[in-house]
């Protein structure tokens, strides 16, 4: 009474758990007119026409075998784009997936369609027809990845891309679990009933899973042939204990072939292989065994090194007859033509028996794109929720991108550009765009769209933006103009305010802002402004300096004069190398007592520079040219334009000045000349270019702050009172 009980409890949760699975099934008719339930299974199924499929169009199908699924179906253009369902999930939680496809037209039979079927981003397989009247199946076991999946048809090469049918079925427990799961789905190749009593499948109700068991009855090319001698079909009405892993259905188990002779051998073509593979043989011990028979083989073919040394004792194994034992082969190795065969060992009194195989190819799951940027694609299409290029199905990129979006190679692919010009975006802009590293182009001009531009500070790779005729406002973000490779960026007709980033006003970047009043370029005018006073400010200082060197300079002079008693008027800067000046002879001074720098003759100064050959400069004293001494040391030459008196008083003050003060900032006067009416000053070469050139010099040039100049200026001042 108690083991009845067990058994009562356990099949009453069983019950429950399969009126709770088919609650949860979807079964949709693709291309059908109206929704209704299967006659033979019981099974609610919903019309895709308008509310699930807006593409395409509802064929009727020709060739019909009588089910009412397949008297239409839902043919897609012939075009670059997918067509996609979206079926609801519960992540993680296992499930089959099933399509179906029946031609069904005898017209145009030398353009059958080929196109392919992915689910999510993984290539499902290429669809092939080759018999208008067969219905193709295919079968797919999945750990739900997230909350729906996408079924999709595209890539059409021949005849127009079309579905039957399209079902989605939970799984309980722990049904098809693997170690690889994470990274691979289940595409089911084979799944076959053998010793079935008709040519009919076998599904739900029988299987409450609703997997479809082929039965080994029903014949086509290269399948379940090679039969060997002495094969015959046995069956049950008893029982048979199927609660183990995989729950095959009980009805299932009551059939198998025997091989009366010691051997069972078939061979079977696996459609997309070789591949790896799972594979599970399904065996229960159905016929009463005599007290001295033994029923006890091996896997013969293919040799597998892990499994073909096993002896299978089927009572032993499932621990009694007329219970299941399902032998698992998990990953295995199988080529396109799978020949296999089990063979009884020796000591066995009867041949192997087989109930049922499975075998299921594992298929990498390629990534979806980037969550972060679908997250932002999917706040941009809620933005005209109503516009029909807003309802585009599947991944944005794989296997074919939508039309207003651009995807990289790389894995997981990442969104390059968004083109929604004129596609009646109303709201802000979503802030998560900020997380699309990867976007070089964003093209949401001529909108309805409000608020600021958002934070797109981490967008490094950006290039070009148009935001112009939206109802965009508020600042511009100063750091738009530090995105290093951003080339253009149009605002026009929208309602900006504040200053102009002043980056965008260099003309390093295509600028239009026109039209937004509230925009100014007060930045620049006051970087202007700034720029005219410093430059005053430093010129001012420059002067300063040099009056105040000069008059201490005359006043150390005098106090010298007024000591020298023989000094003879007249003499020249050098008497023995150069003749007099007026102005020297007037002043009654010789630089060479100074001792401020040593004479050079002019001979040295025609070689240094090859005879006055490379100009470098010019100011109001006169003429710069470049030359290199002896030495190998490189020197400014600066000759003097003419010979008037105030050109004349500029070449001995600045002899005398400079020769005295000395300061980091200020060129060194290495000597002088004067000789055949030339005056001659010879200053050491500098080469990082002239204050013009710092002041003057390209934009990102480094420039002088004003305070650090008159620091030089009130230096260059002490230092020409200490001397």
């Amino acid at each position: 009474m108690a083991l009845y009980s067990h058994f009562l409890v356990l099949y009453l949760f069983f019950v429950s758990s399969v009126i709770c699975q088919v609650t949860e099934f979807i079964s949709i008719d693709c291309g059908g007119t109206s929704n209704y339930t299967d006659p033979r299974t019981g099974l609610a199924w919903v019309s895709d026409n308008g509310t699930i499929m807006k593409y395409g169009k509802s064929s009727e199908a020709q060739v019909s075998n009588g089910n009412t699924q397949y008297q239409r179906r839902r043919d897609f253009p012939i075009d670059s784009n997918k067509y996609c369902y979206t079926l609801g999930t519960k992540e993680r939680r296992r499930y089959l997936v099933r399509a179906t496809f029946q031609y069904g037209s005898s017209e145009n039979e030398d353009a059958y369609p080929k196109f392919d079927l992915y689910l999510d981003t993984t290539k499902w397989s290429t669809m092939v027809v080759l018999d208008a009247s067969r219905v193709y199946v295919k079968e797919m076991i999945i750990r739900a990845p997230s909350s729906s999946i996408d079924v999709c048809i595209c890539c059409a090469t021949t005849g127009s891309p079309f579905i039957s049918t399209l079902e989605l079925r939970p799984l309980n427990l722990s049904m098809y679990a693997t170690d690889f799961e994470d990274n691979f789905f289940l595409e089911v190749a084979a799944r076959v009933n053998f010793g079935a009593l008709s040519k009919d499948a076998i599904r739900y109700p029988d299987d409450p899973y609703d997997r479809i068991w082929g039965s080994d009855l029903e014949k086509r090319q290269n399948y379940l042939v090679g039969v060997a001698p002495g094969t015959v079909r046995i069956n049950t009405s008893r029982y048979v204990d199927t609660r183990t892993r995989e729950y095959p259905p009980v009805k299932v188990m009551q059939t198998a072939v025997v091989g009366t002779e010691g051997i069972l051998s078939y061979r079977l073509n696996l459609e997309d292989f070789p591949a790896n593979a799972r594979a599970y043989a399904y065996f229960a011990e159905i016929e009463d065994l005599g007290a001295n028979e033994t029923r006890k083989f091996k896997l013969q073919q293919p040799f597998l090194s892990d499994y073909s040394n096993a002896v299978v004792n089927i009572a032993e194994n499932a621990n009694g007859s007329y219970t299941l034992y399902e032998p698992s082969y998990m990953n295995v190795s199988l080529d396109f033509v799978l020949s296999f065969s089990f063979a009884k060992t020796r000591d066995s009194t009867l041949g192997p028996l087989l109930n049922a195989i499975e075998i299921s190819k594992y298929l990498k799951i390629e990534p979806k794109t980037d969550s972060k940027d679908v997250t932002v694609l999917n706040a941009l299409r809620f933005l005209s929720a109503e516009s029909a290029w807003a309802n585009e199905q599947g991944d944005p990129c794989v296997p074919a991108h939508w039309e207003w979006v651009n995807c990289s190679s790389t894995t997981p692919p990442r969104i390059t550009k968004i083109a929604l010009s004129g596609k009646n975006l109303k709201g802000e802009i979503p802030p998560e765009i900020n997380n699309m590293e990867q976007l070089t182009e964003l093209w949401l001009d001529g909108n309805f769209l409000t608020g600021p531009i958002p934070g797109i500070s981490n967008l490094v790779n950006l290039k070009i933006v148009h935001l112009e005729n939206n109802k965009l406002n508020g600042p511009l973000p100063k750091y738009l103009g530090s995105l290093p490779k951003l080339q253009a960026l149009y605002i026009q007709n929208n309602s900006f305010s504040g200053e102009i980033p002043s980056e965008f006003l260099t003309g390093k970047v295509i600028f239009n802002y026109e039209h937004n009043p509230g925009l100014h370029k007060e930045a620049r005018k006051k970087m202007h402004l700034k720029l005219i006073v410093g430059i005053s400010i430093g010129i001012l200082a420059g002067l300063l300096v040099v009056v105040i060197g000069s008059l201490l300079f005359l006043r150390n002079l005098q106090r010298k004069t007024s000591h020298k008693k023989s000094e003879v008027q007249g003499n020249s800067l050098r008497a023995s190398t150069k003749p007099s000046t007026a102005y020297s002879v007037a002043r009654g001074w010789h630089m060479m007592d100074e001792g401020v720098s040593y004479y050079i003759p002019l001979p040295e100064l025609e070689e240094a520079t090859k005879n006055f050959s490379k100009k470098i400069g010019r100011g109001s004293f006169g003429t710069v040219y470049y030359g290199q001494m002896k030495d190998g040391k490189e020197v400014a030459v600066k000759i003097m334009a003419d010979s008037s008196t105030h050109l004349t008083l500029q070449f001995v003050t600045e002899v005398a000045l400079l020769s005295r003060i000395h300061h980091r900032n200020l060129v060194p006067l290495l000597g002088y000349c004067e000789e055949e009416h030339q005056r001659i000053l010879v200053y050491e070469y500098m080469h990082n270019g002239t204050l013009r050139d710092h002041i003057h010099g390209p934009v990102n040039q480094k420039r002088l702050d004003w305070l650090a100049r008159l620091q030089i200026a009130e230096d260059a001042a002490k230092d020409a009172c200490r001397t």
